[in-house]
């Protein structure tokens, strides 16, 4: 009977600690009305594989299972469907703020979201992982399923392939400006936002 308790305790507290972190991580990945399934099944393994769950740093673990949640619930679903949702998502963000810094949040994280999914799954979530949830590189190699020299090596591309996404975004936008009549504002064409730099 204690030990039962002790089992329901622990399980509370680790929902209690990390349920908001899990469900953000979830959220950032696909659209908020399915982010709590993906959450609450990650937890129910969790309940299910508690003995399996590392006391001391849970967070990997618990990140590492909503990852292969998000898989099932995304397989079936064309990247296209996903960004949309995500520019949907940032627009709502934003209702609160003034209108001229609405535009200019939005338009950015919607400039760095295109260049994204461009990437690869991989390349994807190697970026997100160091820079969403600033997982150091032992955790997110975790995170990802592979070795720390191998994730190193994956985060390391993915930054290049990034920035020479966001390049041609520049270009692009660069080009689109100087066909514009003239008197007639357009975007921008400089490299809206710049991830962080590496952290170890």
């Amino acid at each position: 009977m204690r030990d039962s308790e002790d089992r329901r305790d622990r399980f509370l507290t680790l929902y209690e600690q990390h349920y908001p972190a899990v469900l953000r991580y979830a959220a950032r990945r696909i659209a908020p009305d399915a982010a709590s399934d993906v959450t609450a099944e990650t937890f129910l393994i969790a309940w299910r594989r508690l003995d399996d769950v590392p006391a001391l740093e849970p967070l990997p673990w618990l990140y590492a299972t909503a990852r292969r949640c998000l898989a099932n619930e995304l397989r079936g679903q064309v990247r296209s469907d996903r960004l949309h949702n995500r520019m949907k998502d940032e627009a709502h963000i934003g209702a609160g703020r003034a209108r001229s810094e609405v535009a200019e949040t939005v338009a950015d994280r919607l400039d760095v979201l295109a260049a994204l999914a461009t990437l690869s799954g991989k390349a994807q979530e190697a970026l997100r992982l160091t820079q969403w949830e600033q997982l150091d590189y032992a955790d997110a190699a975790l995170v990802a399923g592979c070795s720390v020299a191998a994730f190193k090596v994956r985060l390391h591309r993915a930054r290049r392939q990034l920035a020479r996404a966001l390049a041609v975004q520049a270009e692009q936008a660069g080009q689109a400006e100087h066909a514009r009549p003239a008197g007639v504002a357009g975007r921008r064409a400089e490299t809206p936002v710049r991830l962080k730099e590496e952290h170890s």
